[in-house]
């Protein structure tokens, strides 16, 4: 199997990425299929929408909790054995969410699969990187993103579809089958201890040894920046479809293909982001962010054009997802191939996405209309513009450049000061 861009020159994607994406995409449908599928499970277990709505915040806060707690809890296990364990955990959420007999069943199936969520995503970016030359890594990275940009496209109306015509536990009978094939791509494809994952594994195996990754200013600076910019595209995207039928003009069916316009700018912003990463990647995320911040304002004044609005949420997908490779590499780099660094990024990026939701809410109660969200979003997106032109700053300040080393190292043995023949120096 040659090496994507490795030292035999071919560009060919290791079939383990391959597998690491199907892992992301059917982990992506399980999360967003629901959203189309609620009225059906709320009428099939007789509960109000409040309460199937818990459906989706529970899958989200157990995604929060998840990646932090699984990961710490695998820290000294082999990768590839942590990941497959995962993608297991997964099967078995939906496998549970399929037979459900009541709501309780139903919900605890949620909980279940997204436990693996961000630990998926966070491990998986480390093995993916190791299968592939280190001047590649935020490409590989990209490729097993795509699976979840994929399932961001596709994954409402498969749940609509799949749901209006075999019922709503036939959607999660596929994700299922998904998880299956993932699963037996993991265990078929993955080499046991690819690339960079050897060396990682031996300094950073212990759960100290990952949480000492915490002491550099680096990681919380990513980590920040990560949770603002995902905070100012959600802040703006959660009350998106709002303003596209009260300012722009569109019907309520206009919705769905608007929503597939953003989801296709998320799957270019994944490739085209990757790539610039391993360019330059601090450059590429200041522009990312700095992209995101302008779309989202400009978004905010031409909300009433029905041209400028499909324009613009495109963007807005371009620029909201192509930081996402490079935030994970930077942070892992900086935390010197820490899992438990890298689970905290998706872990920021959830925090985020309530923290922009919830003060794009404020916004729309205070009466400030539905193009506030976007102003809101471009003012959180700029303040993690500037965190990101800091950090970048930082690393390339020579004084700045081993601060981590400082942070991290082991412990050196004190230097004899004195000769060999046992005299000082100064005797």
């Amino acid at each position: 199997m040659s090496r994507f861009g490795g030292a035999g020159g071919g560009t060919k994607t290791p079939a383990g990425l391959v597998a690491l994406a199907l892992g992301g995409f059917g982990i992506g449908l399980t999360e967003f299929l629901i959203a189309g599928l609620l009225p059906q499970v709320a009428s099939s277990f007789a509960v109000t929408e409040a309460a199937a709505g818990r459906l989706i915040s529970g899958y989200a806060l157990s995604v929060a909790v998840g990646a932090m707690a699984l990961t710490a809890a695998t820290a000294r296990l082999p990768r590839k054995q942590v990941l497959a364990g995962l993608v297991a955990l997964f099967v078995v959420g939906n496998l549970l969410c399929a037979v459900a007999p009541d709501y309780e069943v139903m919900l605890l199936g949620r909980i279940v699969a997204a436990l693996c969520h961000g630990s998926f995503f966070g491990i998986g970016s480390l093995v993916a990187r190791g299968l592939v030359a280190p001047e590649r890594k935020s490409r590989a990275v990209a490729v097993m993103f795509a699976g979840l940009t994929v399932a961001n496209v596709l994954g409402v109306p498969f749940g609509a579809l799949v749901g209006e015509r075999w019922g709503w536990r036939a959607a999660f009978w596929s994700v299922t089958a998904i998880g299956v094939l993932a699963l037996a791509g993991i265990l078929a494809l993955v080499p046991p201890d690819p690339g960079e994952t050897r060396s990682a594994t031996a300094t950073t195996g212990g759960l100290w040894a990952q949480l000492r990754a915490f002491r550099s200013w680096q990681v919380w600076l990513t980590l920040t920046a990560t949770a603002l910019g995902y905070g100012g595209m959600f802040g703006a995207f959660t009350y998106i479809a709002y303003t596209f039928t009260e300012v722009g003009g569109f019907s309520s069916a206009d919705v769905a293909w608007l929503l597939m316009v953003y989801g296709t700018g998320l799957v270019v912003g994944n490739i085209v982001g990757g790539r610039a990463a391993d360019r330059d990647r601090d450059r590429a995320l200041v522009l990312a962010l700095l992209g995101l911040a302008v779309t989202l304002a400009a978004f905010g004044l031409l909300a009433h054009s029905a041209v400028a609005s499909v324009v613009l949420v495109f963007l807005m997908g371009v620029f909201g997802f192509a930081g996402v490779p490079g935030m994970i590499t930077r942070v892992t780099d900086h935390a010197h191939g820490a899992a438990l660094a890298a689970s905290a990024n998706v872990s920021a990026s959830n925090i985020g996405n309530a923290l922009g939701a919830w003060l794009g809410g404020l916004a729309l109660t205070a009466g400030l209309g539905y193009t506030a969200p976007l102003h809101v979003g471009a003012g959180i997106t700029l303040i993690a513009f500037v965190v990101m032109a800091v950090a970048a700053r930082l690393a390339r300040t020579p004084a700045r450049r081993h601060e981590n080393l400082r942070f991290d190292q082991r412990r050196r043995p004190r230097r004899d000061w004195r000769r060999h023949d046992g005299r000082s120096p100064h005797q």
